[in-house]
This record gives C-alpha cells, structure tokens and sequence, in this order.
C-alpha cells in the first residue's frame, strides 16, 4: 500500500510499476573535486617558479665570484652578505613549497614540521638578519623596503612557529602565511617585476628597481590577507559573510506555532 507513495504519478496509476529515479549528483561534491584541481594547479605552478627563480638566482653565488653575481657588489663585505642572503633566501622559497604541500601536512606531518623549522633557522631569519646587515654597508635601490620587509618577514615566521608550540593552529597558519607572503613578494615577484619594467618596459632601473621592492612584498601581503579573510568567512570591512542559520519557533497570538529564521553573525 505504500508503494506509490514514492512517486506521485504512481498514486494516480495504481497499475503501473514502481520505478525509483536515480539519485541526482550532489553539486558541491563536483565542486569540491573542481576546488581540488585548481589548488594542484596552482601549487604546480608555484613549484616550477619557486625553483626556477631559485636557479636562476643562486647559481652564479655559488661559485663565491664577485664578478659572476647578479647585484654589482660595492665591495668585499657587501657581496659576503648579498650571497649569504641570496643562499639562505634560496632556501627559504624551496622549503616554502614543501610546507603549503596539503597532502605532505596531512600524512607526514612530521616532515611538514621538520621542513618548517629549516624554513625558519636556515631560511627565514638568517636572510632577514643579512638583508638588515647590507643596509648600512651598502646602499642599493630598495633598501629602504628591504628594511621594512626584513623584520616582518623575521617576526611573521617566529610568531607562526610559537603558535605552533602552542597547538593554536588556526593563528599558526595565519601567521605562516604573512611570513611566505612578503617572502616571495619581495623575493620572487619582486624580482619579475624589475625585470620585467627595466628590459621589457624601458623604465629607469634606479625606479624599476625601487617599485619592484614595494610593489612585490605589499602586494602579495594584500593579497594574502585578503584570501585569509575570505576564507575565514568575513570581509575586508569585518563583516561576516558566513551567518550561521538558527530556527526557532514563534508562539502565535492566536494558538499555534510559526517557524522563524535568526540569522546570527559570530564575534570577531
């Protein structure tokens, strides 16, 4: 008797054979799976201009040859500290891509640590502290920014690793983020960007050079808090684009009970 109550054209055919419709595809399953491909791509396309700024860039310091490095050294102490920079700056873009790895953090979240601690004693604050150590030996176009971008790339990395020791993860990441950000601004795109406006837009090298450093890190910080924001649900202005949907029940004046929406928007 209850047979026909699965399909509503069965209730007026009686006589016709119960025939259950397939289930139709969930949508957000499909678009969890497009999400998935994007971030591969995207991570894919980090990794190959990660390494190849990092060969690019590293090989002619190797060979400890004033002569060969790509920044004119003004002198012996200088291009003892840019090539320093340049090695340990190196290590950090490489270490960077093993810790935004999703698949590295969630099976071997011991190489994700290990990978991170290198990214902060070999990286991160050894670079920043030879970038600050140019400033008054040496000065380049950009400098100023170097001594700006130096301190918060230095201070971004330690607070994300206490963080860490602490097991507030949600802050952790947050604080990683900042720290790869105004890395590969000031870094990778930085270097683009002056490359791209002395040789391919003719622009004077003193202000290519100058914009490249501003331009690179800012940028990409921007962009960087601006993805957090939004993935955390709210907007830059602070307001929470992910309301949690609560229902309640009105009690009618006249008997009865009404279902009512609240929509309540969590504390920043």
């Amino acid at each position: 008797m209850t047979q026909h109550l699965d399909d509503p054209e069965q209730a007026d055919n009686p006589g016709t054979t119960s025939r259950r419709a397939p289930a139709p595809a969930r949508p957000g399953r499909a678009g969890g799976r497009a999400r998935g491909t994007r971030s591969r791509l995207s991570l894919l396309l980090l990794s190959a201009t990660g390494i190849a700024f990092v060969v690019y860039v590293i090989r002619p310091y190797l060979t400890l040859d004033p002569a060969q490095a790509r920044i004119p050294p003004q002198h012996w102490l200088h291009y003892a500290f840019l090539a320093g920079h340049v090695i340990t700056g190196s290590v950090a873009v490489l270490t960077t891509l093993l810790q935004l790895w999703p698949w590295l953090r969630r099976e071997h979240p011991a190489v994700h640590r290990a990978s991170g601690r290198v990214y902060l004693l070999a990286g991160a604050i050894p670079s920043a502290l030879l970038a600050l150590a140019m400033y008054p030996v040496a000065f380049t176009p950009g400098s100023v920014a170097v001594l700006l971008a130096a301190p918060l790339w230095t201070i971004s990395a330690v607070l994300g690793w206490v963080r860490a020791r602490q097991h507030r993860y949600a802050e952790h990441r947050r604080w990683m983020v900042y720290s790869f950000a105004i890395m590969w601004g000031f870094g990778v795109w930085g270097f683009v960007i002056g490359n791209v406006g002395m040789h391919w837009l003719g622009i004077n090298p003193f202000i290519a050079v100058e914009a490249a450093r501003w331009v690179g890190w800012v940028g990409t910080l921007l962009i960087a808090h601006w993805w957090l924001e939004r993935r955390a649900g709210r907007n830059l202005g602070g307001v929470s684009t992910r309301a949690k949907r609560n229902t309640t029940t009105a009690v009618h004046p006249h008997g009865g009970s009404t279902p009512t929406v609240q929509l309540t928007v969590p504390e920043l």
